[in-house]
């Protein structure tokens, strides 16, 4: 279940659908210089993927990228009462029933992933309030919701008729509902500007498959929408 990607960089993939609709998730586990791990996105933890979570090293930090990635914390908090939870703009108001050691913030990583890890708030989201992250050392942007890199044979007739109505079947792209969620074109522009600052080649998604090569003008054509 958990793949390595990358030095210090592996991934771990869970189904998950709605609607009718089938996704599939991805969270990314980090592995920071003090050896601690950041888990970005936690999927349904099971027996197996907590058995090799805990051979790469002690979880440091659980992250909620955006206020709809949040569903599987319980049980990590439950498994790792010692990690720290961070979460988006907007979350610890909708998840009262959490305690977050930590709110996510535009350009201000927390010290204990600075070292490596750069984040950039997209802007003109409201309801998702995502986080964007890139792991420097292997040049890595880490994406949640914001495009999906999904094909038509990894999932069902209901799924490919909305990723075709998004323009997204097949490639990486921002979905109809994201469109339809971003309120402030400019704010959001803006974000993305700063995100294809950033230094990055790979670009994984929560939905979808890696994108391994070409990832700023890959990213520029998901969001060319805007």
């Amino acid at each position: 279940m958990l793949e390595r990607i990358d030095e210090d960089l592996w991934a771990a993939s869970g189904p998950f659908a709605t609607g009718g609709m089938v996704f599939g998730v991805r969270m990314m586990v980090i592995r920071l210089p003090d050896g601690s791990l950041f888990l970005h996105s936690p999927i349904q933890l099971t027996e197996e993927l907590k058995a090799q979570i805990d051979a790469l090293g002690p979880v440091g930090f659980l992250i909620a990228p955006n206020k709809v990635h949040h569903l599987y914390l319980d049980a990590w908090i439950a498994a790792y009462p010692g990690a720290k939870l961070h979460g988006a703009i907007g979350l610890p108001d909708k998840r009262k029933d959490l305690r977050f050691d930590g709110v996510l913030m535009d350009g201000r990583p927390d010290p204990g992933w600075a070292e490596v890890i750069d984040q950039v708030q997209m802007h003109g989201q409201p309801h998702v309030n995502e986080m964007v992250f890139v792991h420097r050392p292997t040049r890595t942007l880490i994406l949640t919701d914001i495009a999906f890199n999904m094909r038509p044979e990894d999932t069902n007739w209901l799924t490919r008729i909305y990723l075709r109505l998004s323009g997204a079947s097949g490639r990486l792209r921002g979905t109809l509902v994201m469109r339809m969620v971003t309120r402030d074109k400019d704010a959001a522009r803006d974000s993305l500007a700063k995100i294809l600052g950033l230094d990055f080649e790979r670009i994984t998604v929560a939905h979808g498959r890696i994108l391994e090569h070409g990832g700023p003008d890959a990213l520029r054509a998901a969001l060319d929408w805007l």
